[in-house]
């Protein structure tokens, strides 16, 4: 039977158009309501019209000057690569690309799987850094179209994945290729490492959301393995007056001082080329560097990279060959508390091994044979 994997992420316009933009800036505006108080929804779509309108301008600004974005061409690119992959690990599977705010949407992926008569569905976003407004809110809209439909089928939700080992080796060695093709030491006293996460409203992280935790120990452990001191900034949109995650990246790098002479931008919660990097990056944070007096060096995302789709697959494979998640270290999520959304993020208790008995060990093995976390099946 076959499984559906349903590869999701945000979406961007590829034309920059004022028909495609002002449409797919109100579903984002909306879908962050809760940020904003609004008595009805009535209010509160007026107010996603309002935003979209104003914002419109500047954005559409920004895909001319890149041309409109890829992400929509690469993420189909990743979704082929995957199946590809899986089938050679010979899995019976397809791959349907669900994008949030742009076609083809996250329903159209879910109606597609089901026309194909799949047996099981699983939801596995493209977001290295599990966020509420991006993973959470796309797999709820997986659950929420399957409702709709009144189809019966099992739903797999994977949340968080950025400690996959393979991951953190991918983007050390994409930063170190790049840094190697441009001439640069990280260890040069003169070279800043600076990592750039896309930045949240702090209300997301006061509602309990670990974003701000999973940045902070991505960068921790790509920095490591890269073995270079870095600077970490937040790519923030000010659309409405509420507080970000800071520091803000441009004034991080227009607080630079000392020895630095260039910096090395790495886009860290990227796994495609989009306008946050190709425009806020590339155009805007370089014109604030070289403002500075700094040279600047932006890491290519590597989204085509051949090591990717079996990262991809490592992710699913459990789900699709339907066993049991934990023994790939997936675990209950905690960002998106619905039963059976498993994670690699999820806390760990830690025991000091010096105080377990022979009698500790032998119950752990007990209680994991009569119990999991995987989901229901």
């Amino acid at each position: 039977m076959t499984t559906g994997v349903l590869v999701l992420n945000f979406g961007e316009p590829a034309e920059p158009t004022e028909e495609a933009v002002i449409p797919y800036l109100e579903r984002i505006f909306f879908q962050n309501a809760a940020l904003e108080d609004a008595d009805t929804e009535a209010e509160a779509r007026e107010r996603s019209r309002e935003l979209a309108e104003r914002r419109a301008p500047a954005l559409l600004e920004e895909y001319e000057d890149i041309g409109g974005s890829p992400l929509d061409e690469q993420a189909r690119g990743q979704a082929d690569a995957l199946e590809e992959e899986l089938d050679e690990r010979g899995y019976d599977a397809r791959t349907y690309v669900g994008m949030q705010f742009t076609e083809p949407s996250i329903a159209d992926a879910v109606e597609a799987a089901r026309e194909d008569g799949v047996s099981r569905v699983v939801g596995l976003p493209v977001y290295p850094l599990c966020g509420p407004s991006t993973t959470v809110a796309a797999l709820d809209r997986i659950e929420e179209t399957i409702a709709e439909l009144e189809w019966e089928v099992p739903f797999d939700p994977i949340s968080g994945w950025h400690r996959h080992p393979a991951y953190t080796r991918l983007r050390g060695a994409n930063v170190r290729e790049f840094a190697a093709s441009e001439g640069i030491s990280l260890a040069d006293p003169g070279t800043t490492l600076v990592f750039s996460a896309h930045g949240t409203p702090e209300y997301y992280l006061e509602e309990g959301y670990r974003y701000g935790t999973y940045v902070t120990e991505f960068c921790e452990a790509l920095g490591a393995a890269l073995g270079a001191e870095y600077e970490l900034g937040y790519q923030n949109h000010g659309n409405r007056d509420i507080p970000w995650t800071e520091p803000d990246v441009e004034d991080l790098i227009e607080s630079l001082e000392g020895d630095c002479e260039r910096v090395v931008v790495e886009p860290v919660s990227f796994m495609h080329e989009q306008s946050e990097t190709l425009s806020e990056l590339d155009i805007e944070l370089r014109e604030a560097a070289e403002d500075a007096g700094l040279d600047f060096h932006r890491v290519p995302i590597p989204h085509d990279d051949e090591r990717f789709p079996a990262l991809l697959a490592d992710l699913a494979e459990p789900f699709v060959g339907e066993f049991d998640p934990g023994y790939y270290n997936f675990r209950q999520c905690q960002c998106r508390d619905v039963p059976g959304t498993m994670c690699l993020n999820a806390p760990v208790e830690r025991v000091d091994p010096g105080s377990r008995t022979d009698s500790d060990r032998k119950g752990d093995a007990t209680a994991t044979e009569g119990t999991s976390d995987a989901p229901a099946r």
